[in-house]
């Protein structure tokens, strides 16, 4: 019949199988996913909330102008001018939060870089050396896992609060800490990813045309295998933020102590805890947010890069 569909026609082809590139596709399925835009507007607020604190509150971070009204049975809650109270050592509760999401994203962005730029280095040079294959290739591919192996023998946490006690408390001994401890995550993924590749139509088209082995590696395998390792980088941003929490819960972080840092906070809140449970509950809960935000989109991102979720 005229204007019928032919015989055995389904429903139309999904963006990845109409030819479009993987990034559109990609883009397709994750604003179709109400997670990726959950995760989405908590992270974009969050990021808001960091970079306009001098806008959205008049005092400073770790100011204890008003000590004098904190006394060791009492914490002065919310108020006209406080509008979530103060904290034990008189220092303005919401500008507090407010400047500790500044400091945690800075600490969790940049930690997750540096683990990710020294992971993937280390995973490159290790795939890049197992693809190519040959003696010294297996050989350099062998001594680089052994060494991430080690790093993974060792719990990512234990093997921080590790290295941020040898460094010393400060807020770059947290940035180090955190970023070493997630650099073998980066590596192994990066690795993987590029042997999985190595057996590719593409790259035996490329030895096929008798191009260099090294060529193949920087301009095809690496291209194409970073993607999982960028989708890990989000998630591993959640894992951050909450680690850089528990280093300053633990007194490894910055020796000051009314500091607007969430987990400092967290440490400032133990001893009136019964007294104003809202100086714990506060920084919990944003810590948690923030991480859930960081969570959802890393997780609708694995999913829509992955192709067996493909429709």
């Amino acid at each position: 019949m005229t204007g019928a569909d032919p015989v055995g026609a389904g429903p139309p082809t999904g963006p990845e199988e109409a030819g479009v590139s993987l990034g559109r596709a990609t883009w397709c399925r994750l604003r179709r996913t109400p997670t990726a835009w959950v995760g989405a507007a908590i992270i974009v607020l969050f990021v808001l909330v960091a970079v306009a604190a001098p806008v959205l509150t008049p005092y400073a971070p770790a100011s204890t102008r008003w000590a004098g009204e904190v006394s060791t049975t009492s914490v002065p809650g919310p108020s006209a001018e406080h509008w979530l109270g103060l904290d034990r050592y008189g220092a303005d509760m919401a500008t507090q939060l407010l400047y500790g999401a500044r400091t945690s994203l800075l600490y969790g962005v940049v930690s997750t870089l540096i683990g990710l730029l020294a992971g993937a280095a280390l995973g490159a040079l290790a795939g890049g050396a197992g693809a190519v294959g040959g003696r010294i290739g297996s050989w350099v591919d062998a001594t680089i896992m052994r060494l991430v192996d080690v790093m993974l023998a060792v719990p990512s946490l234990l093997l921080a609060v590790s290295i941020a006690a040898v460094l010393g408390k400060s807020g770059t001994a947290i940035v180090v800490a955190i970023g070493a401890a997630q650099v073998p995550v980066f590596a192994r993924l990066l690795r993987s990813s590029m042997l999985a590749q190595a057996g590719a139509d593409y790259v035996l088209a490329a030895n096929a045309l008798g191009l260099r082995r090294s060529r193949i590696v920087m301009s095809h395998l690496l291209p194409n295998s970073v993607g999982p390792t960028i989708v890990q980088a989000t998630l591993n941003l959640a894992t951050a933020i909450i680690e850089v929490a528990a280093l300053s819960y633990l007194g490894l972080g910055t020796p000051e102590v009314a500091s607007a840092e969430w987990g400092r906070m967290l440490v400032a809140a133990q001893e009136r805890f019964e007294q104003a449970p809202r100086l714990a509950l506060l920084p919990g809960v944003a810590i948690a947010v923030t991480a859930l935000g960081f969570t959802l989109l890393g997780e609708a991102l694995r999913e829509a890069l992955d192709p067996r979720s493909r429709r």
